[in-house]
């Protein structure tokens, strides 16, 4: 018997490639296709090691119609799971066109290529055919002191990316609606975890620390975020294309709601206990230039999944802050890799703002 195929897309980044290995490791007779544009936040040491009977890389942007449409008709997978996006909120400041460019019009490719794949499919195989679009809390704007995002809440994006993510959505929403193609959407919270690209919060700081360097907050560092460890995440993901209703939104969330000044502090105290002779690291500190635009507060409300697909966040977050300092502390390896591109200078400032 074949082996049952999804095509991937941004399988290479860091969401996209726990996703891939935890799906792996679940289905033995699975076999994946990510098809990937190698950008500047794809390291190249991060699926190397997968078996390629089961694993294959295609280098290519979900723009292009016809790499789209043939890796579909030879592939012929049973899912396609749309990670592929811009996600680093300053840079959409910087060069919004680009996002636009990838999370808007690489969208609409992947929507039109699947929809005429999933029609030339027999029966059997469109009815267990699903397009899983992987989106983000940053869709619905910024909360007060109260309150938390359901899968019904208002849309209003705040940041360029937070635009063309929003837009992403609207259009998978439509192609099921208009077309019925077998659709999903997940709106996530903010992940942690290893393999993150050193622009993002967490492992900036904890590599900024460990090297000694300033660690920077921005504005008063009282931004609320909601954090997700990665492994939570690609579990909920699981269940989703298992069990969730087609043409669904299911909202994930750690249900762990914490400032970013806290989290920097948290990183200080867990090198303090590992790196003791450099204590404390909080005196590495400096609150910088805010972002502009920059949303207060991010929370989820999880219920849907939680009580439809029995899914709940397992990893508790002090130990997963742990182990994923622990994880930069011990690879450094792919941390040089990774960071080819990226020194960890400040980007997306307002004009005319010093970092």
């Amino acid at each position: 018997m074949s082996r049952k195929t999804w095509l991937v897309t941004g399988g290479s980044g860091f969401i996209g490639s726990h996703f891939i290995r935890d799906s792996l490791a679940r289905d033995t007779d699975l076999r994946i296709v990510n098809l990937d544009a190698q950008t500047y936040a794809a390291c190249p040491l991060t699926l190397e090691d997968i078996d390629p009977s089961r694993y294959g890389l295609i280098q290519g942007n979900i723009q292009d119609s016809a790499l789209v449409e043939k890796l579909l008709v030879e592939s012929r997978p049973g899912a396609l799971i749309h990670f592929a996006a811009e996600s680093h909120v300053d840079r959409s400041i910087e060069a919004p066109d680009i996002f636009l460019q990838t999370n808007v019009q690489g969208t609409l490719n992947l929507l039109q290529q699947a929809n005429h794949y999933w029609r030339a499919l027999p029966a059997e195989a469109q009815a267990r055919f699903r397009f899983l679009h992987i989106s983000t809390d940053e869709v619905y704007g910024s909360l007060g002191p109260q309150g938390a995002f359901s899968e019904d809440s208002q849309y209003q994006p705040n940041s360029p990316y937070a635009a063309s993510k929003a837009a992403a959505d609207h259009l998978v929403r439509a192609w099921h609606h208009t077309y019925g193609l077998p659709v999903l959407t997940s709106n996530c919270s903010n992940n942690y975890g290893s393999h993150q690209y050193p622009e993002k919060l967490i492992p900036l700081i904890t590599l900024k620390a460990l090297a000694g360097a300033s660690l920077p907050v921005y504005g008063d560092g009282q931004q609320v975020r909601d954090w997700l460890h990665v492994s939570d995440h690609v579990r909920a993901l699981w269940r989703v294309l298992e069990a969730g209703q087609v043409g669904r939104v299911y909202n994930i969330g750690g249900n762990n709601e914490q400032a970013n000044l806290s989290v920097v502090e948290s990183i200080c105290a867990q090198l303090d206990d590992l790196l003791p002779a450099a204590a404390p690291h909080q005196r590495l500190i400096e609150f910088v230039t805010d972002r502009p635009g920059h949303d207060q507060r991010y929370a989820i409300n999880a219920a849907r999944i939680q009580t439809e697909l029995g899914w709940r966040p397992q990893v508790d977050f002090t130990q997963g802050l742990r182990a994923t300092v622990n994880w930069y502390r011990h690879n450094q390896a792919w941390v040089r890799a990774a960071r080819a591109a990226y020194q960890g200078q400040r980007l997306g400032l307002p004009v005319g703002a010093v970092a």
